[in-house]
């Protein structure tokens, strides 16, 4: 581990000077889970440095920051490593549990084993709005207090408020906002259900002469549908340091990750005074995300040690999973009712065992990058400040980055615009395999393919291919996403890059 930020704060000259120790040390992965905003490729420290550690073979992984859900809020875009964002995980914590015997499991991360335990449940039209605690204070004492559904997240922070103040014995809140999940500690005894849970709870409340309840805290439950879903807080793509490589690459585990913690302070809160220290703790973010992925391209790199950096993360992107555990294509849970944009999760979810064995992968060279940046018209100077070696030229500039996804950004006062791009795969299976090419066109778009078929006659043969993506702007100028998939004939590879065609005015 090596220590950038000193009490002075974050220089970039200490995330530089670091980045090169462990170059220097012949670390094989470095993990950074920081970034830095508003910068040119040729000011940005983790740009510059991790170009000197794929120029080693040294896979950087790096988290695309916590300012979503709006889009272009993404750091770290930077086309030679690893990008990260933050998925949600298939666990809750706690349970609900009714005195007609029904179980409810919720969400509450009430850091103390409390006993709430066959207390009288309450629904009353005087108190259930939540939102005064004068009122909630005179049945303080009763029981547990049931809340109405409130559909503004913010509402429901200020019900939590309210019961905090009024010091409830208990309290159930019903919400469907996934935002709640991530919003720091929960410091009443209270659980948060869902509102298709909800209606049986206030019947029974409600019909029975003496409803009961009682809240488990402390338990968890896994299986949790449906997940993951990226995260509220992850930032989107574009990335405005270089917009035309689609970022974040991939999606990892990044929502209250149970993690070791500084033990001497404070990691959870019991009412407003009452501060508890613990040797865990449960964080959310792309810097939890990011580990993962840095944990999964060590694993590839101790398989695969002689693959570069573009081959571990090609691995890593063409073998991420679309889909949540119901099969659906993953939720946006910065926008609730909308499946997620590869601007937000990238190529999908982290697969580590997939990506062992991607029967493909899109390498690239020092000099593929070098050749983007001199057709971004950068000075010799700034190039040199990435680079920091006289080694490479700009004979052949070139926006056509050997990238395992594709992105197409068309300008709002164009009425059609067509973009070619030609990639080169490499045949890492264990022999001749043929592939063919299947397509799900973004909306709006026509793609095309060619050739349609890869026949490899060998291992680590190399063979190129062209994609057309021809767009007619519609009336709603929106993002609009599909993918190529290289399916290989009667085997069990299949190779995924991501498309996606979206106005440049987004970033």
């Amino acid at each position: 581990m090596y220590k950038v930020v000193w009490e002075e704060g974050r220089l970039a000259s200490d995330v530089l000077a670091g980045m090169d120790q462990a170059i220097a040390d012949e670390v094989d992965v470095i993990s950074i889970s920081m970034g830095f905003d508003g910068v040119p490729l040729y000011e940005d420290p983790i740009a510059i440095a991790s170009f000197a550690a794929m120029e080693k073979g040294v896979v950087v992984s790096s988290s695309a920051g916590n300012d979503g859900p709006h889009l272009g809020t993404l750091h770290n875009g930077i086309p030679w490593l690893l990008t990260v964002a933050a998925g949600t995980i298939d666990r809750t914590f706690g349970v609900l549990i009714l005195g007609n015997g029904q179980t409810i499991i919720g969400w509450t991360l009430f850091p103390a084993n409390a006993l709430v335990e066959n207390l009288p449940l309450i629904y009353n039209k005087n108190t259930s709005a939540c939102n005064s605690v004068e009122l909630l204070s005179k049945v303080a004492t009763k029981g547990i207090i049931i809340c109405d559904s409130v559909s503004d997240p913010e509402l429901m922070f200020k019900q939590k408020r309210f019961v905090n103040e009024a010091s409830l014995l208990g309290a159930v809140f019903i919400s469907d906002a996934p935002l709640l999940n991530d919003t720091g500690p929960v410091i009443s005894p209270s659980i948060v259900i869902s509102a298709q849970d909800a209606p049986s709870v206030i019947k029974y409340a409600k019909s029975h002469e003496k409803p009961t309840a009682s809240i488990k805290f402390q338990q968890t439950f896994v299986g949790i549908k449906p997940a993951p879903a990226a995260a509220f807080d992850t930032s989107r793509g574009p990335s405005p340091s270089y917009p035309g490589v689609l970022k974040p690459d991939i999606m990892a585990p990044g929502s209250n990750v149970l993690a070791a913690f500084i033990p001497h302070t404070g990691a959870a809160t019991i009412g407003t005074n009452v501060i508890l220290p613990s040797d865990y703790n449960l964080l959310s973010g792309t810097s939890m995300a990011c580990p993962h992925a840095s944990g999964v391209a060590a694993l590839l790199k101790a398989a695969h040690p002689q693959w570069s950096a573009a081959a571990i993360r090609s691995a890593l992107v063409t073998t991420a999973s679309p889909l949540d555990n119901t099969q659906n294509p993953i939720r946006d849970y910065g926008y609730p009712f909308q499946y997620a944009s590869p601007l937000a999760i990238g190529a999908g979810q982290i697969d580590p065992n997939k990506a062992l064995d991607p029967g493909l992968i899109y390498d690239a060279t020092p000099q593929d990058y070098v050749n983007l940046l001199c057709a971004l018209k950068y000075t010799q100077k700034q190039i040199l400040t990435i680079t920091r070696s006289t080694s490479y030229n700009c004979a052949k500039p070139s926006f056509d980055l050997n990238y395992p996804s594709f992105i197409a950004l068309y300008s709002n006062k164009t009425g059609s615009v067509v973009h070619k791009f030609r990639r080169t795969v490499t045949n890492v299976g264990g022999g001749a395999a043929t592939y063919r090419a299947k397509v799900t066109q973004p909306k709006g778009s026509v793609v095309t393919v060619s050739p349609g078929t890869l026949a490899f006659k060998y291992k680590n043969e190399k063979l190129s291919y062209d994609v057309m993506i021809k767009y007619s702007k519609y009336k709603k100028e929106n993002i609009s996403y599909g993918d190529l998939v290289w399916i290989e004939d009667g085997g069990a590879q299949s190779v995924r890059s991501p498309i996606v065609v979206a106005p440049s005015g987004i970033v």
